[in-house]
């Protein structure tokens, strides 16, 4: 008897990957600036970690409402898309039924080896067949409003969590020098981190995202001091 194996492929981590990658970057990158430019400006301490908790949970709350509010107008497409090949498959399913074995020539299959495939496919779950071969449309990549508002939500307090420890624990004296490098530090390492989920290699998308996290520091910082300087 032949023997199969399932497969787990990285396509299938996409949807939460994204979120959750996204999430934790944001939360990391944006707190920490906000720290850095309180703390440039002349904020002590305190208000330079009032600042900071203020950031992570307004941070959070709206990568959870925007996120769902953009997954959810694309969940609600998908289903616009399948509504409508569901009444032209009630109403024609002669010329679906041709339309998807042109799919399956223009993929490669001889014209009569399409037909069969179609006519199979169609027979067992017509609309499902439409929806992966013509719509793109897969249980992998499908929207899922709630889990990746969850997820966003989840990683960027996880994430914004990093910088307040540093708050936390760095000297007054080194609280810019420290909160700077340990974050761009927690960057390298998400960056790894999502690489590895999703089966990159490491050194680009660790150099990305510490760059752009750098950037975003090193610009929150100086208008800071600027506006400490004259206000």
């Amino acid at each position: 008897m032949r023997q199969t194996h399932r497969e787990t492929h990285l396509i299938a981590r996409i949807g939460w990957l994204r979120a959750a990658v996204l999430g934790a970057n944001d939360g990391i990158i944006s707190t920490s600036s906000l720290v850095l430019g309180v703390a440039s400006a002349g904020g002590n301490a305190h208000g330079v970690l009032v600042a900071g908790v203020a950031g992570l949970v307004a941070g959070a709350m709206s990568m959870a409402a925007g996120e769902y509010v953009s997954v959810s107008s694309q969940s609600d497409t998908e289903r616009a898309d399948l509504a409508r090949e569901g009444r032209e498959l009630a109403g024609n399913p002669g010329a679906e039924t041709e339309e998807l074995a042109r799919i399956y020539v223009d993929r490669g299959l001889e014209a009569g080896l399409a037909d069969e495939v179609a006519r199979q496919l169609m027979e067992k779950d017509a609309l499902g067949a439409h929806a992966r071969d013509e719509l793109g449309i897969s249980e992998a990549t499908t929207a899922r409003p709630v889990q990746t508002a969850m997820a966003s939500a989840a990683t960027f307090s996880v994430g914004a969590a990093t910088p307040l420890i540093l708050v936390l624990i760095a000297p007054a004296s080194a609280l810019l020098a420290v909160v700077g490098v340990g974050s761009l530090l927690f960057l390298a390492v998400l960056g790894m981190i999502g690489a590895k989920a999703g089966g990159a290699g490491l050194l680009r998308p660790t150099l990305r995202v510490t760059f752009w996290g750098a950037l975003a520091m090193g610009i929150t910082t100086g208008i800071g001091a600027l506006i400490g300087s004259t206000v």
